[in-house]
């Protein structure tokens, strides 16, 4: 069973930068879309940022021009970037791999920004 597994959380100052990263434990034919989730207590899941297999991006508003997804398919890999961070972007992490009609999900990392 192919699992995705998340690391590069963790604690920093507001201001401050991450990158996550999210590796498939084994191979995964025609990935789509790779995406990163978050939930921070008492709130519900949110897409935080997607990237498709043609490249093409999409970001929540809360994080344009402070984040940025990228992935390495050789890898199957897909990174989040995050600079200028917030209180507010504290949360567990999910990154998820599409590819139809399978969905994967990694067991989350959680990010903490210290104001």
């Amino acid at each position: 069973q192919v699992q995705l597994v998340e690391s590069g959380g963790g604690l920093v100052q507001s201001g401050g930068s991450l990158t996550l990263s999210c590796a498939a434990t084994g191979p995964i034919a025609n990935i789509n879309t790779m995406r990163w989730f978050r939930q921070a207590p008492r709130s519900q899941r949110e897409l935080v940022a997607s990237i498709r297999s043609v490249g093409t991006t999409e970001y929540a508003d809360s994080v344009k021009g402070r984040f940025t997804i990228s992935r390495d398919d050789a890898k199957n890999t897909v990174y989040l970037r995050m600079n200028s961070l917030k209180s507010e972007d504290t949360a567990v992490y999910y990154c998820n791999f599409v590819a139809y009609p399978a969905s994967y999900w990694g067991q989350g990392t959680q990010v903490t920004v210290s104001s």
